[in-house]
């Protein structure tokens, strides 16, 4: 299965539905800085063809789309990369569903200022499991 990237315009919003392996591929290129993952495309125009990772000076990570490529792009220093690999990890291994924010806010401790929201769904489901 290759990961489903949804962007929101209108709010900026990013979604992303994977398997546990492409979670773990992702985190993997997302911790060496580099690597371009190409998405299943569908019949939703808000879908992305692609996710390219690349090593860029920080501080934090940026989440931002490439309109005329429609694809996410997500670069920022190695340690704001390792932080955000190891949720994307975190969320890949969680059994009981769910689903991760990482929105901007003040001081916050690995994304950069202008990174749009990206929300990372558990290849669980939507909502944890008691």
């Amino acid at each position: 299965m290759s990961p489903k990237v949804l962007h929101d315009p209108a709010s900026g919003e990013v979604d992303l539905s994977a398997s546990a392996a492409e979670l773990h591929r992702l985190a993997r290129a997302v911790a060496e800085g580099e690597g371009l993952l190409w998405t299943a495309q569908g019949p939703d125009g808000d879908a992305l063809a692609g996710v390219e990772i690349s090593d860029a000076p920080g501080p934090g990570v940026c989440v931002s789309v490439d309109p005329v490529r429609r694809v996410l792009l997500i670069g920022g220093d190695r340690y704001s990369r390792a932080v955000l690999a190891a949720n994307l990890r975190d969320m890949a291994d969680a059994e009981d569903g769910g689903h991760l924010h990482v929105d901007h806010f003040p001081d916050h401790p690995y994304l950069a200022e202008g990174s749009l929201p990206l929300v990372v769904n558990s290849p669980h489901g939507g909502m944890p499991r008691d």
